[in-house]
């Protein structure tokens, strides 16, 4: 099991317009929680000193996300993002992902991965397998 630890954020960005008046954009606290979700998914890679890639054309792509929101989070809290891996086929593989507000699940994500390679559905490379192996 992989975790990573968050704290509730408001304001997902700021953009600039044509004319360089700065504005922010808001964003819904329960759609952050898949960005925590997909921020979880990425930092696997990261501290192995890896990308989720093996060049331009090839990586993973969601294919199916079932997401259940359990309990609210409000800004400042610090949450956990746990995530687990249940299947891993050849090239697909089914991630758990739920999100943790002390004892407390918030949010609870079942996800399809399917490695992709110009396009294509391609085999999961092994040195991918041997992340997912880890957890």
């Amino acid at each position: 099991m992989f975790i990573l630890s968050v704290q509730m954020f408001f304001i997902n960005s700021i953009k600039a317009s044509l004319g360089g008046v700065f504005r922010l954009v808001y964003t819904n606290f329960q759609k952050i929680k898949i960005v925590y979700c997909e921020r979880a998914r990425s930092e696997v890679f990261f501290k192995k000193n890896m990308t989720p890639t093996l060049g331009e054309d090839s990586g993973f792509v969601v294919r199916t996300i079932t997401a259940d929101y359990l309990s609210t989070a409000t800004l400042g809290d610090m949450l956990n993002v746990t995530t687990k891996l249940l299947t891993l086929k050849n090239s697909s593989l089914v991630l758990l992902q739920e999100v943790w507000k002390e004892e407390v699940k918030t949010f609870s994500m079942k996800v399809v991965l399917v490695y992709v390679n110009k396009g294509r559905p391609s085999r999961i490379p092994e040195v991918f397998r041997n992340t997912f192996d880890s957890f």
